[in-house]
């Protein structure tokens, strides 16, 4: 069978432009902002590039051959893994949970995702968080648009890795590439977006979503990452989450990998090497199934490798 090697999608954005293109995605165009590298979503469904099913899309493989992914019980292909490049500032933002996303975007599921910084300027910042002492407070900060008393900006630098809970007001700011890994879904509240102007008319804003959303104090997510070595292959574990588990792998020489998990997502972010006889490259995107029982892996890569854990 083999790994699945996958066709990404790209998205244009108010805030994209080259960063992408400077990444190594030469198709990306001067205003894209965003990369579905891993994605069965209706907004983004990436197409299968070599095999049995080659010329299908990733949610076609899902619904009609699902021993590919475990015999997961999931109605759609769980995670969505994105590269993105923002030239200029996103919106401030939240994303609803499960619960409140079932409930008011029409059984959507929530979104919880997490970054991993691939490149940004000097002296780059990011939004995560506010400084709100309590829902009320949070509410009329953001009804009587005192952002500057409310938003959070934290300094980045390369490699600085962020898990976002559902509630957590964000925002990443212009001349930032990351990896993105995320629940399927998109649904995103904007709670502020610069009184910017789109084809002449403001963006929607969603006022009293984000306020129902937004958790009130914040808190600061935190885990220690975890190392272990093994021949070939130094794996760092980012996060381990009720919807993913996120490693980073520095690949130095030959690893034997065996599966154990339903699917395994990977993306290159350096390098260049193999996977079985099929060669590899920064920016490219595949996801193991578990059909595929064990693989050989040569080169000098780093991968970004996400997976569930049922």
């Amino acid at each position: 069978m083999g790994v699945l090697m996958l066709e990404p999608v790209f998205k244009e954005a108010i805030w994209g432009g080259k960063l992408l293109q400077n990444f190594g995605y030469e198709e990306a165009g001067d205003k894209a902002g965003e990369c579905w590298g891993i994605s069965a979503h209706s907004s983004g469904d990436c197409t299968i590039k070599n095999g049995e099913y080659k010329g299908k899309t990733l949610s076609w493989c899902y619904q009609n051959h699902r021993e590919l992914f475990g015999n997961m019980k999931e109605e759609v292909f769980p995670l969505l893994v994105k590269i993105i490049g923002a030239e200029d500032d996103l919106s401030i933002q939240v994303h609803p949970d499960d619960q409140y996303a079932a409930v008011n975007e029409n059984g959507a599921l929530g979104k919880t995702e997490c970054w991993y910084i691939l490149d940004c300027k000097e002296d780059a910042t990011i939004v995560i968080g506010h400084h709100a002492k309590d829902k009320q407070e949070l509410e009329e900060m953001i009804r009587e648009k005192r952002w500057k008393e409310l938003i959070r900006e934290i300094p980045i630098q390369k490699g600085d890795f962020f898990q976002i809970n559902p509630g957590c007001l964000h925002a990443i700011k212009g001349g930032t590439l990351l990896i993105e890994t995320q629940q399927s879904s998109d649904v995103t509240y904007r709670v502020y977006d610069y009184d910017r102007m789109q084809n002449g008319k403001p963006r929607e804003l969603h006022i009293q979503q984000s306020i129902d959303c937004i958790t009130a104090p914040h808190q600061d997510y935190q885990e220690e990452r975890v190392i272990r070595h093994k021949q070939g292959l130094t794996v760092e574990r980012l996060v381990k989450c009720p919807f993913y588990t996120l490693e980073k792998w520095e690949m130095d020489g030959t690893y034997h990998f065996q599966m154990e998990r339903p699917f395994v997502n990977v993306t290159v972010i350096e390098g260049q090497g193999n996977v079985g006889d099929i060669p590899l490259k920064k920016g490219d995107h595949f996801i193991i199934p578990s059909t595929e029982k064990e693989c050989d892996f040569q080169g000098e890569m780093t991968l970004m490798v996400s997976y569930c854990e049922k």
